[in-house]
């Protein structure tokens, strides 16, 4: 019967197996790279509309208008 895990003595049969992981795993690191990117521009284009906003109602209630 066949061993469920197979461990080869010879250590080049890993060799093609790495060849074949290695741009998935540059992938998914550039793909988180790239995430993480994107995500703090829309955190700071985010933060820049709120406090523009927070500014102008502020604004207005220190007028006294109901600018809407």
């Amino acid at each position: 019967m066949m061993d469920f895990l197979y461990f080869p003595e010879d250590k080049s049969e890993y060799i093609p197996a790495l060849l074949a992981m290695l741009p998935f795993l540059l992938g998914a690191v550039l793909t988180f790279l790239w995430i993480i990117r994107v995500s703090k521009k829309q955190e700071a284009r985010l933060n820049e509309a709120h406090y523009t906003t927070l500014s102008q109602v502020k604004k207005a209630s220190d007028t006294g208008c109901d600018e809407k």
